[in-house]
C-alpha cells in the first residue's frame, strides 16, 4: 500500500474541466474563496434506483395513519413571541406561556381575528392566514400565575408558610399577575410546502411546514394536561406506570408525529416512554430511592441532590412549588424570623420561632417529621420551609438521572406488548387523543383516516450456512444449531489458565464440561495450567488491588504469559472487576480473556462461551455459503472491506462522560465474517465522529487508516477497491454530515496513504431508534425473520427500506431503518437487500440472525467494552496516545489504551 514520503508538499494539477463545464472566472469570486482551494458540491442523500422484488409476498400493517389535506393554498404566519412580566423581568417556563398565549388568545379574540394559535410554549407562534398588524402588543392578566419560582416572583410560601421574608412580598404571589406580550411577525410559510414533503423535495419551507404540524400535535396534547418530551407525550394516569424502584416509575405515552411516505403525508403513532419521579409523598420517595426502611436511615446529603427542582405540592397549602435544598437543621430546631402585629398600631415585632413550633400553632399537628430536615422552596438567603410530610412530589416530573443496570432490564421486562397488544393500544391512543376535535388542524384541513396503514411486503429467503468439512446449515425461523456439527475454523486453546474472583462454582466441573463441549465443536483444548482462586482476604479491597493481587498470582505460577484466561465473576451485571480485568489483559499484557458468571451452566450455555472464545482467538463458527462459493454481489470478486462505525455515548444522567467512537473492518477479503475494531473517545454527546483521519506531519492517527493497512496485510496484500460503511446511531438530520464530513475524512485516510487510489465508496446509515413498526394481517404473530419494507411508509424519494432480519420471540419486533446515502459501487436494490440480509447471519456470538448488521452489532460492543477501561472517577488520571479529541474551549477528554499488539487485531469485542 502506498505511504506518505514526508517530503514538502507539492499541490497536484487541477482536474480537466468536462466539456460541459463553463470555468467561473477568478475574479468572479475574489474574496469569497481561499485560494487553491476548490468548493467541493455538496452530496445528498441519492435517489432510489429501484424497488426489490425478490421474496416472499406478505400482507402487512403499519402504525401510520394516513393524512389528507384539504388545501394547500394558505400560508402559515410565523410570529416572534416575547413574554415578560410587568416590570419587563422575562418569563421563562413554557406552562407559564402557554397559560398567558391561551388567556390572551380568549381576551383579544376580536384584535386577533379569531385566528387559532399553534403554540411551543417558548419563542414560536403560528396562525393559518395574517394577524391583523405586523407587530402587535398585548397586556394579560393571570388571576392564577403560579409558576414555581422562588427568587424571581417573591417568595411562594403564602400566609401559611414559615420564612421568606415580610408578609407583604409573601402574600404578592397569589395576588393577579400582569404580562406584557409582543408578537412580531417573522416569516411566511406556504401550506403547498406540505407538498414538498410528500414528494421528499427537502427545503427550508417543507422543514417548516411539517414542524408547524408537530407543534400543533404537542400543543394539543398540552392541553389534555400531558408531560410532553419532544414529539412524545404522557398522561397522569396510573394504569399506565411501571414502578422500577428506587423511586423511578416508568411512564407509558405515545409518540407522534408526521412524516412524508410514498403514499403521501402520514401520523406515525407508536408506544413511548420515559422515566419519571414516583409522586406522592417526599418521605416515600426518599425512602424508595435510598432503599431504606426508616427516615432516621436517609443519607440526607444525598437527599438533597436527589430533591433539587422537584416540584412539590403542599398538603395544607394545596400550592405547588420548586424545592431548592433541605433546611440545615431539622424542624423542631429550625426557626425564621416571624413578624407579628403589636397591638392594634399596625407596628410590627419580629420574633424567631421554629417551623414545628409554627406549625402547631397553625392547628397542623406533625407527625413524624420534626425530628427531620424541612424542604426548603425559597433560595439559600430567603428560604421558605415546610415539614416534610406536608410536601407531596407531583406527578409527571422528569426523572433524567441514569438508571441501574436492574431498574434498565425491569423497565425493558415490563414494557413488553405484544403485537396484537400494541395494536389496541395505538388504535386506542388515535381516538384518545381526539386529533379530529383540534381547531388549528381543522384550519389547515388536515384530517386523518382512523385506520393502520397496508403494506404489501416481502420475506426474503434465510442465507445457508457452512459448518465445518462442508457440511450445510439450514435456519429455521432466524435460528439454526451445531448439533452434530463443528465450527468451520477452530483454534486451539493450549496454554491457558481459570482466575475465579470468588464466584460460587464446582470450578472442576465447569472445566471438564467446556473441554467436553469444546472438543465436540473442533477445539483443541488442554487442561488449563492452574485455577487460581482469588484471596479471600482481598474481596473487600479495592478493585485495582484486586485485579493486580490476581495478576500477581498468574506471573508468580505460570512459565510465561498465557495465551487465554478464563474468568469467572460472582456477578453477572454490575461486576466491579470486569473493566479493571479487561483493562489489564487487552491493555497491559495482550492477552485474550473470556469472562463468566457461572450461575446456571449447560451445554448450550457452554456452547455460546465457546463461540465467543472461539471466535476472539481467531477462529470462524460459521460462514455463509455465499461466501464460501464467492457469490456475493460486488463484494467476492473485487477486493472490498466493510466498516461498522457507533459512537457509544453515556446513559442518560451521564452527559460529562466522554463518548466513544468505535470502528471495526472486515478482515480476510473475500470473507465478511472476521472484524477488527478501532476506539477513540471523543468530547461527550458527540455524534459526528471526529478521529477518522487525524493527520500529524506524516503520520496518520486516525481510526480508518488502521482498518486500512489491517486489510492489506490481511488480504493477500490487497488495497480495497470498494469500500461499504455502516453507521448507526444517527438522525436524518445529520445525514448530509455523514456523507460530508465523515466521508470525506475517510477519502482523505485513502489518500494520505496513497494518493492515486480511488477506491468507491457506499454509505448506509441504520436506525433503530425510530416509531413505525409492522404487524401481520391475519396473525397474532411477530412479522418473519427476513421481512423487507420498501414502499408505503419508506421515503417519497430517498434509497431507504425497512428490515426485520430476526425472529421477535418477545414484545414486538423493531425493524431497522436502512438508509442508502450514497453508493458508488451500484447495488439494486434487491443486491442491497440480501446483502443486508446476509450480513445479519454472519454475527460469531450466536445461532441466530440478528436485528441489525453485526459490523454495526461489533463496533456498539467494542465501544461498550473499552469504555470499561476508563471509571468515570478515574477519567481525568487516563493517559495514552490512543483517542482524546475535544473541541477548543472544552474540557480535555482522556485518551483510552491503546490494546496491545497481540489482540489489537483480535475479535476481543465478541
Amino acid at each position: 500500500m502506498g505511504s506518505h514520503d514526508g517530503e514538502a508538499d507539492e499541490l497536484p494539477p487541477p482536474p480537466p474541466v468536462p466539456p460541459d463545464v463553463v470555468p467561473i472566472k477568478a475574479e468572479d469570486v475574489v474574496g469569497e474563496l481561499p485560494p487553491n482551494k476548490p468548493v467541493k458540491p455538496k452530496k445528498l442523500p441519492m435517489a432510489r434506483p429501484g424497488v426489490g422484488r425478490k421474496g416472499q409476498s406478505i400482507q402487512l400493517y403499519s402504525n401510520h395513519f394516513k393524512v389528507s389535506v384539504k388545501s394547500t393554498e394558505e400560508f402559515f404566519f410565523h410570529y416572534h413571541v416575547n413574554l415578560k412580566y410587568e416590570d419587563d423581568r422575562p418569563v421563562d417556563g413554557k406552562g407559564i406561556g402557554r397559560k398567558v398565549i391561551d388567556k390572551l388568545q380568549q381576551a383579544y379574540h376580536s384584535e386577533v381575528s379569531n385566528k387559532d394559535f399553534a403554540y411551543d410554549g417558548e419563542k414560536s407562534l403560528f396562525t393559518v392566514g395574517a394577524l391583523p398588524q405586523k407587530n402587535n402588543e398585548f397586556t394579560v392578566v393571570l388571576e392564577e400565575a403560579s409558576t414555581g419560582k422562588t427568587a424571581a416572583n417573591g417568595s411562594p410560601g403564602g400566609d401559611d408558610s414559615p420564612g421568606g421574608g415580610d408578609r407583604k412580598r409573601v402574600r404578592r404571589s397569589y395576588q393577579p399577575k400582569t404580562f406584557k406580550v409582543e408578537i412580531n411577525f417573522a416569516a411566511e410559510i406556504p401550506m403547498s410546502a406540505i407538498g414538498q414533503v410528500i414528494r421528499g423535495e427537502e427545503s427550508e419551507n417543507s422543514l417548516e411546514a411539517l414542524r408547524v404540524l408537530d407543534i400543533i400535535l404537542r400543543q394539543h396534547s398540552a392541553k389534555q394536561g400531558c408531560l410532553i418530551v419532544r414529539q412524545s407525550f404522557f398522561y397522569n394516569n396510573p394504569s399506565n406506570f411501571v414502578d422500577l424502584g428506587g423511586g423511578v416509575v416508568g411512564c407509558r405515552g405515545f409518540h407522534s408525529s408526521f412524516r412524508g411516505t410514498q403514499s403521501g403525508l402520514s401520523l406515525n403513532i407508536d408506544v413511548s416512554t420515559t422515566m419519571i419521579v414516583k409522586p406522592g409523598p417526599v418521605i416515600n420517595f426518599l425512602l424508595d430511592n435510598q432503599k431504606v426502611d426508616h427516615p432516621s436511615k436517609i443519607d440526607w446529603q444525598k437527599a438533597k441532590r436527589a430533591l433539587k427542582n422537584l416540584r412539590i405540592k403542599t398538603l395544607h397549602a394545596n400550592a405547588e412549588f420548586k424545592i431548592f435544598g433541605l433546611s440545615e437543621r431539622n424542624c423542631k430546631e429550625q426557626t425564621f424570623p416571624l413578624k407579628q402585629r403589636n397591638g392594634n398600631d399596625g407596628d410590627c415585632d419580629t420574633v424567631e420561632i421554629t417551623v414545628y413550633d409554627y406549625y402547631k400553632k397553625k392547628g397542623i399537628e406533625l407527625l413524624y417529621s420534626g425530628d427531620l430536615p424541612c424542604i426548603n422552596a425559597g433560595k439559600q438567603k430567603r428560604p421558605t420551609y415546610f415539614p416534610i410530610e406536608l410536601c407531596n412530589l407531583i406527578p409527571l416530573q422528569r426523572y433524567t438521572k441514569a438508571l441501574s443496570t436492574l431498574q434498565r432490564s425491569s423497565l425493558v421486562e415490563k414494557s413488553r406488548q405484544k403485537p396484537q397488544e400494541r395494536m389496541t393500544i395505538l388504535n386506542d391512543a388515535l381516538q384518545h387523543s381526539d386529533y379530529g376535535s383540534d381547531p388549528m388542524l381543522r384550519s389547515c384541513g388536515i384530517s386523518i383516516a382512523p385506520k393502520f396503514a397496508q403494506i404489501e411486503g416481502r420475506v426474503l429467503q434465510a442465507p445457508k450456512l457452512k459448518a465445518a468439512n462442508g457440511e450445510d446449515i439450514f435456519a429455521r425461523n432466524g435460528r439454526w444449531n451445531f448439533t452434530n456439527k463443528k465450527f468451520i475454523q477452530t483454534c486451539s486453546v493450549d496454554k491457558w489458565a481459570v482466575v475465579n474472583f470468588s464466584a460460587r462454582c464446582n470450578v472442576g466441573n465447569l472445566i471438564r464440561d467446556l473441554m467436553r463441549n469444546a472438543s465436540a465443536k473442533g477445539i483443541q483444548m488442554a487442561e488449563p495450567f492452574e485455577v487460581f482462586e482469588e484471596n479471600p482476604s482481598m474481596r473487600r479491597a479495592a478493585v485495582s488491588r484486586r485485579v493486580d493481587d490476581m495478576f500477581e498470582q498468574i506471573k508468580s505460577k505460570l512459565p510465561g504469559a498465557p495465551k487465554f484466561l478464563l474468568c469467572l465473576l460472582p456477578e453477572r451485571k454490575n461486576c466491579e472487576v470486569y473493566g479493571p480485568w479487561k483493562r489489564k489483559c487487552l491493555a497491559e499484557f495482550g492477552i485474550v480473556t473470556q469472562c463468566l458468571a457461572p450461575m446456571r451452566v449447560n451445554d448450550p450455555y457452554l456452547l455460546n462461551l465457546l463461540m465467543k472464545i472461539n471466535a476472539k482467538l481467531g477462529g470462524l463458527n460459521s460462514l455463509l455459503q455465499i461466501e464460501t462459493s464467492l457469490a456475493i454481489p460486488h463484494v467476492s470478486k473485487v477486493p472490498t472491506i466493510i466498516l461498522g462505525m457507533d459512537v457509544s455515548h453515556g446513559h442518560p444522567g451521564q452527559s460529562d462522560r466522554p463518548s466513544i467512537a468505535a470502528v471495526v473492518s472486515s478482515r480476510h477479503w473475500p470473507h465478511i465474517s472476521k472484524y477488527r475494531a478501532s476506539v477513540h473517545t471523543q468530547s461527550p454527546r458527540l455524534e459526528m465522529m471526529s478521529s477518522l483521519f487525524k493527520p500529524r506531519g506524516t503520520e496518520d492517527d486516525g481510526l480508518i487508516k488502521e482498518s486500512l493497512l489491517d486489510f492489506y496485510t490481511s488480504s493477500g496484500k490487497r488495497k480495497p477497491d470498494n469500500i461499504i460503511i455502516f453507521r448507526d446511531g444517527v438522525s436524518e438530520s445529520q445525514f448530509t454530515q455523514v456523507i460530508n464530513i465523515e466521508l470525506d475524512q475517510i477519502i482523505e485516510a485513502c489518500k494520505f496513504l496513497d494518493e492515486k487510489w480511488s477506491p468507491k465508496f457506499t454509505v448506509i446509515v441504520a436506525q433503530k431508534n425510530h416509531h413505525t413498526k409492522f404487524f401481520q394481517n391475519g396473525s397474532p404473530d411477530n412479522v418473519p425473520p427476513g421481512t423487507v419494507v420498501d414502499s408505503v411508509v419508506c421515503h417519497p424519494k430517498n434509497f431507504d427500506f425497512y428490515m426485520c432480519a430476526h425472529a421477535g420471540m418477545i414484545g414486538t419486533s423493531r425493524p431497522t431503518h436502512y438508509h442508502v446515502l450514497h453508493d458508488e459501487i451500484g447495488f439494486s436494490a434487491d443486491e442491497m437487500q440480501e446483502f443486508v440480509h446476509s450480513l445479519s447471519y454472519v454475527y460469531q456470538r450466536s445461532t441466530t440472525a440478528i436485528s441489525v448488521v453485526a459490523p454495526i452489532c461489533y463496533a456498539h460492543l467494542a465501544a461498550a467494552q473499552v469504555g470499561t477501561f476508563l471509571k468515570f472517577e478515574e477519567m481525568s488520571d487516563a493517559s495514552s496516545s490512543q483517542g482524546g479529541h475535544t473541541s477548543a474551549g472544552s474540557v480535555p477528554v482522556p485518551d483510552l489504551p491503546r490494546l496491545h499488539e497481540k489482540v489489537r487485531a483480535s475479535m476481543f469485542f465478541c
